[in-house]
């Protein structure tokens, strides 16, 4: 078993925080010359909840395998959790504790981008790895550092919009799509990967329009859309942000096609949406459904014996979460166990050295290079939908 804990610091809040976290992750710790500590920075609490919960079941159960085959260089793997709250300042506190303190060999991120974007430079300056598992941002790994230690097993900005653009053409025809992105650096990512994925098609969008966090009418910038002549709609933001774009178009009564990156997945987006959740059709890395691999047929049995309420496929919520995390730390592994060390510049180099890894999403070859620090292309995608609040493939019949 993973050693996995919570441990509280900062603010009243953040104690609760992570004590909540600590309640639902906390394994007894060995003592801490026994293990090879590893971080994760992510959203335990909120409306992206899910994400994170998702993430530590990817990753323990990784762990769980590595540990049973002896650990990482003598040592048992150890999982220390901290709660962002999907803050960027909270993050980087959290990633600089992990790192100064509890002396992590490499720290992995959670759903958002700008959490994300604000732990990089630090992790790049204190030359410790920091693994992507879910934010899409294109700059967290192509970030511009002349040593980059941020390497990533997810979806990339600027590849998920070509795919955005590619299935938006070829499912619903779409000649005028327009745009309607959340006001943040991922929306911005977004914005730049969408206008050149459409540019490469000859398609000219009808309009931009973006959206606050906190907003729960979106009625006007969809209405400027709509005037404008969109014939579909490209849509990026979290769960809550999107959650209120549905419930806008249905109070507008427009019944337009929804291509989404994959924040949707990120927690309670079919509960929060109301009916038409089931409209959106938006992007994942994983799904376990369907026919499985044998790796697949595995993490699936192992989810159901170590989490009780998974019983099937469906219960796999966000699958994307787990399916990430769990091929991360397997690759995070191979990088240390090439190194041979837990310095930084050594596992970095390490990450180079990883030859064929047959994972979940897929079996990797070389999956990294330098100026190559994404595992995942736009070949692996899957296209979903939420149905009876479970994500399933488009087109399944359940």
């Amino acid at each position: 078993m993973p050693s996995i804990h919570c441990m509280p610091f900062l603010s009243r809040r953040l104690v609760i925080s992570a004590v909540a976290a600590a309640t639902a992750f906390m394994v007894a710790p060995a003592s801490a010359q026994d293990t090879l500590k590893v971080g994760l920075v992510a959203a335990m609490s909120g409306q992206s909840a899910k994400s994170g919960e998702a993430i530590v079941r990817g990753l323990s159960l990784a762990i769980d395998e590595i540990n049973a085959k002896g650990g990482l260089l003598g040592k048992k793997l150890e999982l220390i959790v901290r709660d962002d709250e999907s803050n960027p300042a909270k993050g980087a506190v959290a990633a600089r504790e992990l790192v100064q303190r509890e002396k992590v060999a490499g720290v992995f991120g959670g759903l958002d981008t700008p959490v994300s974007l604000a732990i990089v430079p630090f992790m790049n300056q204190s030359k410790v790895p920091f693994m992507g598992v879910w934010a899409a941002g294109t700059a967290i790994t192509r970030n511009g550092a002349e040593e980059n230690y941020v390497f990533r097993v997810s979806a990339v900005d600027v590849l998920v919009d070509k795919a955005l653009v590619a299935y938006a053409m070829k499912k619903y025809g779409a000649k005028k799509p327009g745009m309607i992105l959340i006001n943040n650096p991922w929306g911005e990512s977004n914005e730049k990967g969408l206008k050149a994925a459409m540019a490469a098609k000859g398609v000219t969008p009808a309009g931009i329009e973006k959206f606050e966090g906190n907003d729960v009418d979106v009625v006007p910038q969809l209405t400027r859309l709509k005037n404008a002549g969109a014939d579909s709609l490209f849509l990026v933001g979290n769960v809550g942000p999107s959650a209120q774009v549905v419930k806008s178009l249905d109070r507008m009564g427009w019944k337009v096609p929804v291509v989404s990156h994959w924040g949707p997945a990120g927690g309670r987006f079919s509960e929060l949406a109301g009916p038409n959740a089931k409209e959106v059709h938006f992007v994942q890395t994983y799904s376990f459904f369907g026919n499985q691999r044998p790796v697949g047929q595995n993490v699936l049995k192992q989810l159901m014996a170590k989490y009780p309420d998974i019983k099937s496929a469906g219960d796999v919520t966000p699958a994307v979460g787990v399916a990430n995390a769990y091929d991360a730390m397997h690759l995070v592994a191979l990088a240390i166990k090439a190194a041979g060390s837990t310095e930084g510049d050594k596992i970095r180099e390490g990450f180079y050295k990883i030859g064929t890894y047959d994972g979940l999403i897929k079996t990797y070859a070389t999956p990294f290079a330098p100026g190559r620090h994404d595992a995942i292309t736009e070949n692996d995608y899957v296209w979903t939908q939420f149905i009876d609040n479970q994500i399933l493939p488009v087109g399944t019949k359940k």
